[in-house]
Parts: structure tokens; sequence; C-alpha cells
């Protein structure tokens, strides 16, 4: 279980902070994968698992944190310190871009995290993306108008049936990424309009 030093700490919306930690040796994953935090809470040990939100894992990597006040692991970690490291297992999970092809993103809450490092890594590689976030307020909007100046198409919407119905759904990857509820609602409205589900990398946060 590897120890990785803290290189960065960044509030990036409402509850929402981003950790950079230094990637270990031999370490290859993608966005939209996720890894496992471990930690000594209060003399008990805390789990989470977060999902990988820069566009490459070269030099360091990060995760969006969505922190809950009522929760025990997500107050923990925004405690931390820069230089301080925390136990991180894995890369999991088979929703991930390389980088092959153009990426349609719909994102709920924390899912902007794996959206824009997705969206970032497919602008990298010459290719089209659009991020479509439920709400009107999301997290790393610094990031976003970065991304919609480099050409990426972002869109935020409260009526996610309407904003299928006027897509271009003709991506080389649809993805979604948000806890249950959002998943749900994103999947019946790509269903509404002909989508084949198994042709779309979902990636469920659990219960908010």
């Amino acid at each position: 279980m590897p120890e990785l030093r803290i290189t960065r700490l960044e509030d990036v919306g409402d509850r929402t902070v981003a950790i950079e930690v230094e990637t270990p040796p031999k370490f290859e994953a993608y966005p939209g994968q996720f890894v496992l935090i471990r930690a000594i809470v209060d003399g008990e040990e805390e789990t989470g698992y977060y999902t990988i939100s820069s566009p490459d894992v070269e030099d360091g990597f990060e995760m969006t944190v969505a922190v809950d006040p009522d929760g025990t692991l997500g107050p923990w970690l925004v405690q931390r310190t820069l230089g301080e490291e925390i136990t991180v297992e894995g890369p999991f999970g088979d929703v991930e871009y390389r980088g092959h092809g153009t990426a349609l993103v719909f994102a709920g809450g924390p899912g902007i995290g794996p959206a824009v490092g997705i969206a970032e890594r497919c602008r990298d590689a010459g290719h089209d993306a659009t991020i479509v976030f439920a709400g009107s307020e999301p997290p790393h909007a610094n990031r976003l108008a970065r991304l919609e100046e480099d050409g990426a198409t972002v869109v935020l919407s409260d009526d996610l049936d309407s904003t299928v119905d006027s897509l271009s759904l003709s991506a080389d990857g649809i993805y979604v990424f948000g806890f249950q509820g959002f998943v749900e609602r994103a999947k019946d409205a790509l269903g509404d309009v002909g989508v084949d589900l198994d042709n779309v990398e979902i990636e469920s946060f659990g219960p908010e």
C-alpha cells in the first residue's frame, strides 16, 4: 500500500476539493479510473474510492473530493497539508479514456472531476469533447473555462431530457459519472433517444 505525498490541495467548488499526489513508480492509469484511499480516522480505518480527474498521471495525479460535512474520510482528507503522505491503492475500474476519439461526458456533482480529465486528454489528442453538467455551478469552473477556450463544448443544464435532444450523440465514446440518482436520469434520457446503453461507459458513485 503506497504512501503518496500530497503535492496540491485546491478548493474547486462548493464543498469540493482537488487533491493531487505524486505518481508512484510503474503506476499506469487513465481519467475515468479510480483509486482507493485508506486512513485511520479517530482510531477507525476508513476507506473511500475517488476517481482520477487529471488527464494523465505522468508526474502526479488528481482526485476530486466532494466533502460531506457529515462524512468521515472526506473531511479528514481536506484537513491534510502539502507534503503529507496518504495511503492510495489502485488504479481500479474499467471505465477509462486513453485519448482515442471524440468524447461526450455527462457529469453530476463530483462526476465533473473525471469529466474534465477526459475532456482535457481528448483535446490534447486533437479530438472534439463535450461535457454536460447537471446544474448551473459546477466545480472546476476554471478548467471548464479553459476547455471552452480550447474548443471543447460545455453545457450546463437542469433538464437532461431537452439537453440530450439537442446534442449530437455521434461521439466515439459516451460517459456518465455521478451519484446514482443522476446516473439513472442520464440513462433514461439517453435511452429515450435510442442510445444503446451497453455502449455507454457508466460509473456510479453510489447514493448521494
